[in-house]
Formats: C-alpha cells, sequence, structure tokens
C-alpha cells in the first residue's frame, strides 16, 4: 500500500513543530502505541498508522475489527491544552464527517453513521507530560469501515466508505480527511466546542429521534449543549447526558 506519508507531513509540519509519520505493517492498537510512548515521556505530536491492528479498541473497552485493505485505523498523538476539553470527541467527529462525504452523520457521542449503520468510531485518550498546568498529551484514534464485512457479534449492521466514494481506499481516505483534522484541533484548543456547535448540529443523527439510555430512560433527542452533553427530553424533564455516563441508542420503532 502507498501511503502519502510525505504529502501529510508537508501539510501538517509547518502547524505542528516537531511532526513525524510512522506507518506499521501490524501494531496491537496505535492508541495503546502511543499511550504507551507518552507514558515513557515521548510526547510529540505524530500520526502513527497501523495497516493492521491485532487488538484495537473502542469505546467502553468494545474491540475495533480491522483487516488490511478494508479499513483504516491511525492515531494522532499531540500536545493538546484547550481551556474546556468537553465536546471534544463531537468536534473530531464533525471534521473527520465534513472531509469523508456529506451523507456521513454522527452519533453522539463518538460514532460516524451512514443511513442507520455505523461507518466508524473515535477514541480519545490523555496523558500528562508536564508541560503547563492545562496541556496534557491527547491521542486520538479513529477507525474506518472501508469495505462491507460482516454483522456477526454487531447490534446493528457496518457500512463501508465504499458505498458512498467506491474509490475509497485507506491512503485516500487519511490524505483527505487528516490536515483538516490538524486545523480543527488547533481550533478546538483555541476556541472550544462552541466553534463546532453548528457543524455538529448539521450532522446530528439522533436530534428529535426517541432514544434509549443505558440506565433504561427513555426520552426524545434534543441535540446538545454548549458542553457537548446530550440533551435529551423525558419524563422527569430536560436530562443533559455526558459522554462518560451512558451509550444512547435509537429506540427501536
Amino acid at each position: 500500500m502507498r501511503w502519502p506519508a510525505e504529502a501529510i507531513w508537508e501539510a501538517v509540519a509547518p502547524l505542528l513543530p516537531g511532526f513525524t509519520v510512522e506507518v506499521l505493517p501490524e501494531v496491537d492498537s496505535t492508541s495503546t502505541e502511543l499511550m504507551r510512548r507518552a507514558r515513557a515521556g515521548q510526547a510529540e505530536p505524530v500520526l502513527l498508522v497501523a495497516e493492521r491492528q491485532t487488538a484495537g479498541r473502542g469505546r467502553l473497552g468494545r474491540a475495533w475489527q480491522s483487516a488490511p485493505g478494508d479499513s483504516l485505523t491511525f492515531s494522532l498523538g499531540l500536545p493538546l491544552a484547550p481551556a474546556d476539553w468537553a465536546g471534544l470527541s463531537l468536534a473530531v467527529g464533525a471534521s473527520v464527517a465534513e472531509s469523508l462525504h456529506p451523507q456521513v452523520r454522527l452519533k453522539w457521542p463518538n460514532d460516524l453513521w451512514v443511513e442507520g449503520r455505523k461507518l466508524g468510531g473515535i477514541l480519545i485518550e490523555t496523558a500528562s507530560f508536564g508541560e503547563g498546568a492545562g496541556a496534557r498529551y491527547a491521542v486520538i484514534g479513529i477507525g474506518l469501515n472501508l469495505a462491507p464485512r460482516t454483522a456477526e457479534g454487531l447490534s446493528t449492521p457496518p457500512a463501508a466508505l465504499r458505498d458512498l466514494w467506491p474509490q475509497a481506499d485507506a491512503p485516500a481516505a487519511l490524505a483527505r480527511l487528516f490536515p483538516a483534522l490538524v486545523r480543527d484541533l488547533q481550533a478546538f484548543e483555541q476556541a472550544g466546542f462552541r466553534a463546532f456547535h453548528a457543524r455538529f448540529d448539521a450532522r446530528d443523527l439522533l436530534r428529535d429521534r426517541a432514544v434509549t439510555l443505558s440506565d433504561g430512560t427513555a426520552g426524545t433527542a434534543h441535540g446538545v449543549g454548549e458542553d457537548g452533553s446530550l440533551l435529551v427530553h423525558t419524563a422527569a424533564g430536560l436530562q443533559a447526558v455526558a459522554s462518560s455516563e451512558v451509550s444512547v441508542r435509537p429506540a427501536a420503532p
């Protein structure tokens, strides 16, 4: 596979001094690897791409399956010091969705969906590295399905980027979304989620739909708040749900 490492480096290095690009044929998880490095004191900005992950991770510890050529899996590690971290996964989702295709929607808090099926996911982790009170090393992991794959063991069948973009491959998808992602992360660092609120709203999959929270509470999604929390009208009134509290699915018809 021919990766656009040099072109990405040329586009991003002026924005992130010390930036490097690495492509590995195989790793347990790109995010796990960058977190290992961060804990060992390596806090430089780096894009780590894996052609195959043996232990990819999603939200709440779920496994992320990937095979060479059928998916794009990468993580970006960089020092980040926003005034408020709230809504970062939503901002990342908005950036990636806008770069990929007009039909890609966002399922709060960190999934990309197409026509009722999951296309990809976002996992964000941070580690302290001792440079300033608000600065942390952020690892933004992204996995995208490129080719159709089995729905075995999944609650909904997965979507594939090639359904929308037939010529899509991992290098092309990375080249399309990555420079814009870096610019958007820097915008988030400066302005927080308020700079992305309208962009998320434009692709919000759950808005005005019946949803069921993981604790069994039922209601209707009513967009997101200024801090990125999910707003849900329930029998008890309007609830603001933080991403760490629940998983949300559209309720069954």
